[in-house]
Parts: C-alpha cells; sequence; structure tokens
C-alpha cells in the first residue's frame, strides 16, 4: 500500500436558507460585513448591487473575500479546530481543521437574500492510505512507525483532497 501526505478540504455554502443557527450567525454578520466593505471598491457615479457586478468593474474588489471573512472569524474559532458536520464511519462527527477560507459567492447589497458565502476548511496534513469501500482512509499520525491510529471518511460532496504530497 503506497503512503502519502494529503490534506482533506470541506467547503459549506450558506445562504438565506441557511436553517443551522450558526450558518445563520455567520450568514447575518457576513452581509453586514459585505454592505459596509464594498462601499470602498464602489463608484458614486455608477454603483454596482451585486458583488460580480462589482467585482467586474473594480478588480480590486477581490479583497472582499478576505475582508467579508473576518466577520466569520469568531465563529469559526467558536468550533475549536472541529467541523463537526462531516460524520466518519463510525458516526463521530468531526472534521478537524487548521485553517479556513471564505469566499463570496454573491451578493447583493439591495437584496439580503441573495448573499451567499462558501466557507471551505483545511484539514491538517494526514497519512493517506488510500481509498478503501468509498472511505478515505486516514491517519493524523504522520511520521512513520509500525502502526497508525486511522479514520475513516466517506468519499462525499464538499470533501475533496487539495494537497498530497508522495511518499
Amino acid at each position: 500500500m503506497e503512503i502519502s501526505k494529503i490534506r482533506l478540504a470541506y467547503r459549506v455554502v450558506i445562504d438565506s436558507s441557511s436553517t443551522i443557527i450558526w450558518d445563520k450567525y455567520v450568514f447575518e454578520d457576513t452581509f453586514k460585513e459585505y454592505k459596509m466593505q464594498s462601499q470602498q471598491f464602489n463608484s458614486v457615479e455608477n454603483p454596482k448591487n451585486t458583488f460580480r457586478e462589482l467585482l467586474a468593474e473594480n478588480e480590486k474588489a477581490v479583497q472582499l473575500h478576505f475582508l467579508v471573512g473576518i466577520a466569520a472569524d469568531g465563529y469559526v474559532q467558536q468550533l475549536k479546530g472541529n467541523f463537526h458536520r462531516v460524520s466518519d464511519v463510525l458516526g463521530n462527527q468531526y472534521f478537524p481543521f487548521i485553517n479556513y477560507q471564505l469566499d463570496i459567492v454573491n451578493s447583493d447589497i439591495t437584496d439580503h437574500s441573495k448573499h451567499k458565502i462558501g466557507i471551505t476548511f483545511y484539514s491538517p496534513l494526514l497519512t493517506y492510505f488510500g481509498i478503501i469501500e468509498r472511505n478515505y482512509l486516514v491517519s493524523r499520525n504522520t511520521e512513520h512507525t509500525n502502526g497508525y491510529e486511522t479514520m475513516m471518511f466517506p468519499v462525499q460532496s464538499h470533501l475533496s483532497i487539495c494537497y498530497i504530497q508522495k511518499e
């Protein structure tokens, strides 16, 4: 069995239809932040309502991904490095992460319901043994050893290998 090091990424999309309380708080705060921060990139004489229009008009508006992401930081810190919506095959609901990135899918300063963001959570470096019965077989232990404590995450939508390092 070939062993590699990988990093997994899990992406959650949050919009006005989100029903989880954490998502609702993130939605509200990132929308308020978007409305405030987008003003610095919008022109007074020809204002743009949507993020996509603003981005097409002013390439510096790409900074809004980061600036709006700051509004989500406190909520992400509350998770304490475990995103509790991804189950392993044993039913343990946690996905270990060390970093995240927020992106604005779209937003509209005149229509709250069109605000939509994505948050991608990145796992620590994991030892990867392969896919067994449609499950990623991984270990948090990345040092060479005679034995590994493993976890298995089902191959699923929004979960992907985003980095691989061959041994």
